[in-house]
């Protein structure tokens, strides 16, 4: 037997092994494709487009949040995401929060929907702690219209806080029970603000990216149709192949090329 046509079913059944280390998603995709809703003219449309194709996740309550880095894939001058950034969070329309993820991650949220989730942190504590639940109306009137900033210091907190009522250290302690404030490591005076009931979507995002860096780096150039790999299913994260590819994009780990047959995502080099 020819030497040659006796290792392609080997080489045809690896092949098709590494395609199927990503399945292809089972949920119909209601939006319009990545390749046609990539770009965007400035950071309020892209904000609210990502906010409506943000993924149904079924094992956490949390609203849409969108990745600074998402913002840096959807409109080219970083500059003006910035600026812009700036801009909807002096008027309220946002807020940005640092991840702890252990990388330089923000998120954004619309604050309707940051205002929500801290409704349903308040549900979680209410039955354990109902004498003590005014902190949190202190914390929606006082602290966050007033400080825009992903963090506080705990003296200023304090102080915000003395506007309503006498403040005790069991408040504060409630809040990051809650999720609302975590201490940070470098400055334990420090605080930063949190989305409640996170923790679990951020250990999926850093597994979901190593896990399609991991996919496209067995790939003989390193690269897939835009088209074909968004339909690709990462079983390590709750969140989709789309917001991981935007999210990808933006922080410079991929790059997309223009191609007679389409968007090709390929690993950016060094």
């Amino acid at each position: 037997m020819d030497e040659t046509t006796s290792s392609r079913p080997s080489t045809s059944r690896k092949r098709q092994r590494e395609e199927e280390s990503l399945p292809e998603t089972d949920i119909a995709d209601e939006c319009a494709s990545l390749e046609d809703n990539l770009t965007f003219s400035d950071t309020l449309v892209a904000l609210r487009m990502m906010r409506s194709q943000f993924p149904r996740i079924e094992k956490v309550s949390i609203q849409p949040f969108i990745l600074r880095s998402q913002l840096y894939s959807s409109v080219k001058d970083r500059t003006q995401v910035d600026r812009e950034l700036e801009s909807l969070k002096r008027e309220r329309i946002v807020r940005v929060f640092k991840l702890n993820t252990g990388q330089d991650d923000h998120a954004v949220m619309f604050l309707d929907d940051y205002q929500s989730q801290i409704e349903r942190a308040i549900k979680r504590l209410e039955a354990k702690w109902h004498d003590e639940m005014t902190v949190f109306d202190w914390f929606k009137t006082h602290v966050i219209p007033s400080k825009l900033d992903p963090s506080i210091g705990h003296q200023e907190l304090l102080s915000l806080f003395s506007l309503a009522g006498k403040v005790k250290e069991e408040h504060i302690s409630l809040l990051i029970n809650a999720g609302l404030l975590t201490r940070q490591l470098i400055d334990p005076n420090m605080y930063w603000f949190a989305i409640p009931n996170i923790g679990s979507v951020l250990k999926g995002l850093s597994q979901g990216r190593k896990q399609l860096l991991s996919f496209l780096n067995r790939k003989k150039y390193k690269e897939m149709m835009l088209a074909l790999l968004e339909k690709k299913c990462l079983h390590l994260s709750l969140l989709d192949m789309r917001f991981h590819l935007r999210d990808l994009i933006g922080s410079g780990h991929l790059k997309t090329v223009q191609t007679p047959s389409g968007l090709v995502v390929r690993i950016a080099k060094d």
